[in-house]
């Protein structure tokens, strides 16, 4: 039987998109040659991006006055690539909740003058501060927002409304790691990117969405293949895009449509599916004497779920006793400790239940 990784990533990629890679892997529907032979501007790769676009767009709902762009880089690229492309120097507001976002803050230094509006970091980032409390700039060129601390497991689960807060200003969302888990409100958004490796595929591709009325914005020193408005009117060929990596998100992209629950399907079934898992293990932690999560209720994430054991010195037993199991990189970040596990898309729920299992059991011997 195939090992549960819970990686917070690079993370597990579905079963059925790796054995279609594998038969694919030296020759693409016939063609002679795998997609990593390809020249990006032959046919053949156009197509599969051309599909993946397609796809991309439809799953997430995307409107037609946003462009979709595909580049190399990651999240941490896109913390100087979008002051870059939108801040013109100038004041920048964000909202730090949590390890992702003080990296975001601390790089967009170099490029404008950032400040801060809220901050959790006061409570070990346990919670994410209420928007009605958040000090915004109505001159600021937009509002950062990490919408899933994968490190922390804070999540927002429902998109600030600036407007409603009395500003005008783009909202940009970090949503790497929770990226096709839900829909989103595209009406609050500017501009959303996201690292693949964790809820879409391998390494080495970062997805922008952004409003076309933000494009054209790039400060002078911004480099060509970062400038948003080049990438768009190139349609992301404009240098050689990260090509098997996009392949390998087209095939996750159609292994999420083809998914179904009751009577969803898609992102709305995965959302689904992916709040069953969370409960079950929210329930479990909280359910015990030995583990605990320490994020506020209303902002647990989904996708990453923090814990830890009461008595520490049974860490690394319980590590080892999970592996053994099957149940794979549950380790915590070393800034923070303890356990984590991440519950992507890919995770199935025999997975979950696996690893409240062997948590249960793993209490009552130590009890």
């Amino acid at each position: 039987m195939r090992a549960f990784n819970f990686s917070a990533g690079p993370a597990a990629i579905p079963l059925e998109v790796l054995e279609q890679a594998a038969q694919e892997m030296s020759d693409w529907h016939g063609c002679g040659m795998g997609v990593m032979e390809m020249s990006h501007r032959g046919r053949e790769f156009i197509s599969i991006y051309e599909q993946t676009h397609q796809d991309l767009k439809e799953l997430l709902a995307v409107p037609d006055h946003f462009k979709i762009l595909f580049l190399q880089g990651g999240g941490i690229a896109e913390n100087a690539i979008v002051p870059l492309n939108l801040s013109q120097g100038q004041g920048v507001d964000f909202v730090l909740s949590g390890s992702w976002s003080q990296k975001s803050f601390s790089e967009a230094k170099k490029y404008c003058t950032p400040s801060i509006s809220a901050s959790a970091q006061a409570d070990g980032f346990h919670h994410l501060p209420n928007p009605s409390s958040w000090r915004l700039n109505p001159k600021a060129r937009y509002v950062h927002l990490c919408t899933n601390e994968t490190i922390h497991g804070v999540e927002c689960h429902e998109l600030p409304d600036l407007k409603a807060l009395g500003v005008d200003t783009p909202l940009v969302i970090d949503f790497s790691s929770h990226v096709l888990a839900h829909p989103v409100d595209w009406g609050r958004v500017g501009l959303a990117f996201a690292g693949a490796q964790k809820n879409i595929g391998p390494a080495g591709l970062t997805l922008v969405i952004v409003r076309e009325d933000l494009l054209g914005q790039a400060m002078a020193i911004c480099p060509s293949a970062f400038d948003y408005s080049v990438v768009a009117q190139f349609e992301s060929m404009y240098n050689t895009p990260p090509t098997y990596s996009i392949y390998i998100a087209g095939l996750v992209m159609q292994w999420l449509k083809r998914q179904t629950e009751d009577d969803l399907s898609g992102v709305l079934a995965i959302q689904a599916r992916n709040h069953q898992k969370a409960k079950l293990l929210y329930d479990t932690i909280d359910g015990s004497a030995l583990y605990e999560n320490r994020v506020v209720k209303a902002n647990r994430s989904v996708m990453n779920v923090p814990f830890y054991l009461k008595d520490e010195r049974l860490n690394e037993l319980f590590l080892q006793g999970a592996k053994t199991q099957g149940l794979l990189q549950l380790k915590g970040h070393k800034s923070v400790g303890g356990m984590r596990a991440s519950l992507y898309n890919a995770m199935p729920l025999e997975g979950v239940q696996a690893l409240v299992g062997f948590m249960r059991e793993f209490e009552r011997k130590k009890a």
